[in-house]
């Protein structure tokens, strides 16, 4: 594949209908088929930042089920909260010390709440970094987009912080409880308004992107109607925020007690107006008459595919794919677990179709390049110069077109909705030279200090004496779509060999270097040959694939 090619018209761009055949007929039937490296790769830069060598061959170790319970079931450590990085050595202006914590700290100032802004984003990136073997990073990344917000409308800087709490406490546990929690968010109350809604003035943001972005969706089966909306910004009413305590809470005096009448799709259901602290348990009363819609289900399950697996939902694919998993969803009461179980251990995850079909986003190519490669990173303890490597790369994302904390809009990033390009969106002629730049960078000079060791990355696979061997295993990690022989001929003689060497050179010259590791002469051979070959692998289309 020419990387040409992400810049001309895909075929699945010109269409103005779905296909009238499907795309693949594959479902939910366990996946009894082939465990190798290409299973186990796919499966990782699916539902993790990259495919790092040593996590390939911890997971080749165990069978799919055990590999997929493994990421799925894993229970995370809460990372430590981010730190002030930003005051140059000298509290801030509300007293926080260099090196600890502000998110519990007074508000300050826009000036300081930018700083702290950065901080976050940085320190967001950071934990993507340094990652477990779990699938929750991939997820608090899913739910972001989901639940979109973004801190230049936010301001308050810990209710930020708090947010991406929220996200990480529900990312593998109950959808409904986790609905309830972000309506109560101090960030989104403020996002959409919330924190305005008062029984005199009902604002309708937040209630109109409930149903419409985060649980009914807006195909042609979600039926709700605008008195829907009314309604359910009626039954919200009351909610504020709380910048001293950094929390929301509810203040019956300005909740609206009335009955709120619901339309036909939602079985006329009418939730009778409460007075004094007892209005706040409306909420429930409205979450319970939303998630009794077999529509939230398929909506949410259809979310996951896109992300997950492939941007287009066909009718195969809707019948054999979406509708039994959002049984398995709703059966299991939205817990969250049994519906990522169901979907990375059919046979429809691991057909060959849905492997290397998706063009991986901007943050999922910074941060897995740097995982996949190991590139050392300061470690947090060591704020002054982790933060900076940090922001440096959630900053090369971001050049990308995809800013953690700040996507376009409350619908998140267009790659993950937008028809018919979807995840084409990520590459175009701006973005599409910042990343092959990035990466030449890192396996080059280095970039803000952090660099590819290609020796490093080299000596985790089967035999790097091996011209043959290196070229192949490399390409087993770095790349999802299998390439032909010729092309792995070209990269050994041409790239990895200069065009002048055979095979015994390369053999000759790793030997060498590591029965004297010390000698930078016999080192910078191995280097540049190694430089030449990965400079060049990443400068392909296929690189950008997952």
């Amino acid at each position: 594949m020419d990387r040409r090619d992400f810049l001309t018209l895909a075929p699945s761009r010109k269409k103005t209908s779905k296909p009238a055949a499907a795309r693949t007929y594959s479902g939910l039937a366990p996946y009894t088929g082939e465990w190798g490296t290409a299973q186990v790769v796919h499966l990782l830069k699916r539902a993790m930042f990259g495919a790092a060598p040593a996590d390939v061959k911890h997971f080749r170790a165990m069978s799919m089920d055990q590999a997929v319970d493994a990421l799925i079931q894993n229970n995370t450590v809460t990372p430590a909260p981010p730190v002030n990085n930003y005051s140059q050595g000298a509290p801030d202006s509300t007293g926080v010390a260099p090196g600890a914590t502000w998110v519990t700290a007074p508000e300050g100032d826009e000036d300081l709440n930018n700083d702290r802004r950065t901080s976050y984003k940085a320190w967001w990136t950071g934990v993507m970094l340094s990652q477990q073997r779990t699938i929750h990073e991939k997820l608090v990344l899913f739910w972001h987009n989901h639940w979109a917000t973004e801190t230049q409308t936010i301001g308050d800087a810990r209710f930020m912080y708090l947010h991406n709490v929220t996200l990480r406490q529900y990312a593998l546990g109950n959808f409904r409880a986790m609905a309830k929690a972000i309506t109560l968010d101090p960030a989104m109350l403020v996002y959409l308004n919330g924190y305005l809604n008062e029984k005199t003035a009902a604002d309708e943001n937040y209630a109109r992107e409930l149903l419409e972005l985060f649980t009914c969706g807006k195909g042609p089966a979600s039926l709700y109607q605008e008195e829907d909306v009314r309604a359910g910004a009626h039954v919200l009413t009351g909610y504020k925020v709380d910048k001293i305590n950094i929390r929301s809470y509810f203040d019956p005096s300005k909740h609206d007690i009335t009955n709120k009448q619901f339309s036909p799709w939602f079985s006329n259901k009418v939730i009778s107006g409460k007075t004094g602290e007892m209005g706040a348990t409306e909420l429930d009363d409205m979450l319970q008459i939303i998630f009794a819609q077999h529509e939230v289900a398929k909506f949410i399950c259809r979310k996951f595919y896109q992300f997950f697996i492939y941007y287009e939902i066909d009718d195969a694919t809707e019948t054999n794919v979406i509708e039994p998993l959002a049984k398995i969803f709703r059966d299991a009461n939205y817990e969250i677990k049994p519906l990522l179980l169901a979907l990375f251990k059919c046979e429809h995850f691991y057909d060959p179709l849905n492997m290397s079909c998706l063009i991986k986003s901007p943050v999922d190519f910074t941060v897995g390049l740097c995982r996949e490669f190991g590139v050392t990173v300061a470690p947090a303890a060591d704020y002054a110069n982790a933060y900076p490597q940090w922001q440096a790369l959630q900053s090369a994302a971001g050049r990308q077109q995809q800013n953690i904390g700040d996507p376009p809009g409350v619908s998140g990033w267009e790659a993950y909705y937008l028809a018919p390009q979807f995840h084409e969106l990520w590459i175009n002629t701006d973005t599409l030279p910042q990343r092959n730049m990035f990466a030449d960078q890192m396996i080059g000079n280095g970039y803000r200090g952090l660099r590819i060791d290609p020796i490093a990355f080299a000596e985790q696979l089967s035999d790097p004496s091996n011209p043959v061997l290196l070229v192949r295993d490399s390409l087993d990690i770095l790349y999802r779509m299998g390439v032909s022989d010729t092309t792995k001929s070209f990269l050994k003689d041409n790239i990895l060999l200069g065009g002048t060497e055979q095979d015994y050179y390369w053999t000759q010259a790793w030997n060498v270097y590591k029965a004297d590791t010390s000698n930078a002469a016999n080192k910078a051979v191995v280097v540049q040959h190694l430089r030449a070959l990965y400079k060049y692998i990443m400068n392909l289309s296929e690189y950008h694939l997952a």
